[in-house]
């Protein structure tokens, strides 16, 4: 039998599209639904306590800069300025919650734009947060397996490409013609406030940096409670007397009058379920697998949604005995927004440049997702070569 690999992260990239976006400038350059400006815009950013966050757009012409292809290619970009050889890496694999195209895959079209990239094996994962980590573990056994020396892992999120105003101007026009508000569900402006573009990728090999910093991989873990658990975000579909209907199963005209493609979430759904499914369970198998003590953890990166839930976060780590004290805690969600499933790359990118890290401490990722509560931990080991 073949003996398995160590796996180390040589290097991490991270692209935002545009000048950063503040809370006052959203609005203009997403759109008004209906010329009305949303009722629920300052209620929600006052929760969720990001301050800017990136568009793919551009904020005086509002025309698309970058597709979600080509935010995760700019990302690949930077591994490549950083020394990445694209002819030494034969695995690709590419995750993100809303394609551009429904096919060919999202992992194909970023590959066709690499400059000089050699054929490789491409893989496409979806979901919703959790892709960008299926992603990463299908580059991490890769390597760990021995069948490739080094991997891309790559997750892009365009989400301002859905959440336009105008997008939703055949919903306005229905709901004027019922005598209903001039405005669109709370499920969906909701997430208008909450979620950003960005980009991020890792290259993966199975040998450290023998200069600088290198992550070894100890373990990725990734949970789905779908068996227990109802549909929470989703696009392309509505729910509807408790059933699941599909964009595919509804006229285009139905299907453009109540906004099918956009994003939705079920919010009560998320905030009663959210920590109990994606920290409590998930984490308290992982204490008895691995053999996780808290008190050795040095830094906690964590992707959560919104600022709501950071305290909610502690306390759901306290109810399983494993309290990380919130000062060994990064993420820059306030000033990066929330990527999806490109969050935690862009975390780790400037987790990198800002921590002096020390060889052998340990560094816990959490990441959520709310699309039918779905969870992923990963331990990474700081490795620094000389």
């Amino acid at each position: 039998m073949t003996s398995l690999h160590d796996v180390y992260i040589n290097r991490v990239a991270a692209f935002l599209p545009n000048e950063p976006v503040t809370n006052d400038q959203m609005e203009q350059v997403l759109g008004m639904i209906g010329n009305t400006p949303s009722r629920v815009r300052k209620m929600i950013l006052r929760s969720n306590a990001i301050k800017t966050r990136h568009y793919a757009i551009n904020p005086e012409t509002r025309e698309t800069t970058h597709t979600s292809t080509e935010l995760a290619v700019e990302a690949i970009n930077d591994l490549i300025r950083q020394g990445m050889n694209v002819n030494e890496v034969s695995c690709l694999a590419c995750g993100t919650s809303y394609p551009d195209q429904i096919m060919p895959g999202q992992g194909v079209m970023v590959h066709g734009l690499i400059p000089n990239a050699p054929p490789y094996e491409v893989l496409t994962t979806a979901g919703v947060c959790v892709a960008g980590m299926a992603a990463m573990k299908h580059a991490y056994n890769a390597v760990r397996t021995g069948e490739h020396q080094s991997s891309i892992a790559v997750a892009s999120e365009a989400a301002s490409a859905i959440m336009r105003g105008e997008h939703f101007q055949a919903e306005i026009e229905q709901r004027l013609l019922d005598e209903a508000k001039p405005e669109i569900g709370f499920e969906k402006d909701f997430l208008r406030w909450m979620l950003s573009d960005g980009a991020g990728a890792v290259q993966l090999s199975n040998h450290p940096n023998q200069h600088g910093l290198s992550l070894k991989i100890q373990w990725i873990d990734l949970i789905s409670y779908a068996n227990e658990m109802p549909v929470c975000m989703y696009a392309g579909a509505e729910i509807r007397n408790e059933q699941f209907v599909s964009w595919k199963n509804v006229t285009k005209e139905e299907r453009e009058a109540r906004s099918m493609m956009a994003v939705k979430q079920d919010v009560k759904l998320l905030n009663e379920n959210i920590v109990r499914c994606t920290v409590e369970n998930a984490l308290l198998r992982l204490i008895d697998k691995y053999d996780l003590k808290a008190d050795k953890i040095d830094y906690f990166l964590p992707h959560y949604s919104s600022g709501f839930f950071r305290d909610k976060l502690l306390d759901g780590l306290k109810n399983i005995n494993f309290e990380i004290p919130q000062e060994k805690w990064f993420t820059n969600l306030e000033s990066k927004g929330n990527t999806g499933s490109a969050s935690i790359y862009i975390i780790l990118q400037e987790f990198l440049e800002k921590f002096p890290l020390q060889n052998g401490q340990k560094v816990l990722c959490y990441i959520p997702e709310s699309g039918r509560f779905s969870s992923c931990f990963m331990l990474l080991e700081v490795v620094n070569g000389h």
